[in-house]
């Protein structure tokens, strides 16, 4: 059971210096996954220890913060956050502010292979959509990709959301040599099942192993092989983060491209993301972060927590600037996706 750390009364809302409120709060709650993904980490990835992470308590606290400055959408994210032990106690304490009307949306972003477990206790805090990471229907090129995963138990746990009720979209990391030969699939698996696909740009975060020089594809390139069999028609249809929508005419489904790095899409930002360590970054593209960690565990009041979060806020930058280079070059955001979260 979590303690109350309910905030009571409403502060200003956070706003930049560019004028963009800020409304999406990303909280991962692990650096942990039981995949490995070769655009995400390396074989070796070395994870935090145990005591460097925020409780489940401080977590909900930090929440709760950002909920009482304005943010009304809230994704949790990893790592894979369903290997966080007790998970579902932070979406059943985090659920009264969908009832209250606080927060318009709790949702996650997952690989998919603990849904059989968790769905239904997802769906009973007030899950209404999630996310799915989904980059191939190859059994062996995922086994590929993720060093050594399972398709089949990603499957297995798109059923289990489904099954509970859940909206369900899927997330497929656009990579050269695998993405090119599976599009025309992966759209009409996803379709065909009511799922929106979204399509996303691999980003320069922390060294994998993985030349991204070699793997980069750009999503301009790819959705003109798109064309090439499927109607797009632009829509002005938004899930609140920065993905851009088409609707495809012969399956009637949503077709989402997130391009950090081909299409910026910083003028509209209103998200900010803090780790499971309690760091806050106000963009993802830069290395700085505000420690929200010593701040919480200084003091039982919430006043010095919300100090820093309006100081990092006003410090929050127009814009990120990715750029994918070779295994010559050093990367130049040693922060991995895993860290920050998804």
């Amino acid at each position: 059971m979590l303690m109350d750390t309910r905030c009571r009364g409403a502060l200003p809302p956070l706003v930049d210096p560019f004028g963009r409120a800020v409304r999406y709060l990303r909280l991962s709650v692990t650096d942990r996954c039981n995949l490995r993904c070769v655009y995400c980490m390396p074989q070796d990835m070395r994870f935090a220890p145990s005591p460097a992470l925020l409780s489940l308590e401080e977590l909900e606290r930090v929440a709760r913060a950002f909920m009482r400055q304005g943010v009304r959408k809230l994704r949790i994210t990893g790592g894979e956050p369903l290997v966080r032990r007790g998970i579902l106690s932070l979406f059943e304490g985090l659920s009264d502010g969908l009832r209250d009307g606080s927060l318009d949306e709790l949702t996650l972003t997952t690989n998919g292979t603990r849904l059989p477990q968790l769905a239904q206790g997802l769906a009973a805090a007030g899950v209404r959509r999630i996310n799915i990471s989904l980059d191939t229907l190859d059994a062996d090129r995922f086994a590929q990709l993720t060093r050594g995963g399972s398709l089949q138990a990603v499957l297995d746990g798109i059923d289990a959301a489904l099954d509970a009720g859940l909206a369900v979209k899927l997330n497929a990391v656009a990579l050269r040599g695998s993405t090119e030969h599976e599009i025309h699939d992966l759209i009409a698996f996803a379709h065909g099942r009511g799922m929106a696909l979204t399509l996303i740009e691999t980003m320069p975060l922390g060294d994998t192993g993985m030349d991204r020089a070699d793997g980069f594809l750009s999503l301009a390139a790819l959705r003109r092989q798109i064309a090439q069999r499927w109607t797009l028609a632009d829509v002005a249809e938004r899930s609140g983060g920065p993905a851009r929508y088409a609707r495809v005419a012969q399956t009637g489904g949503l077709l989402g491209f997130i391009t950090p790095l081909t299409q910026h899409f910083c003028g509209d930002c209103n998200r900010v993301r803090v780790t499971a360590m309690g760091l806050l970054h106000t963009c993802l593209g830069h290395e700085d972060g505000t420690d929200l960690r010593s701040t919480l565990r200084a003091s039982a009041s919430d006043d010095a927590l919300h100090a820093a979060i309006d100081g990092a806020i006003a410090r929050k930058p127009q814009g990120h600037d990715f750029r994918i280079t070779g295994r010559e070059h050093p990367v130049r955001l040693v922060r991995h996706m895993s860290v920050t979260g998804g």
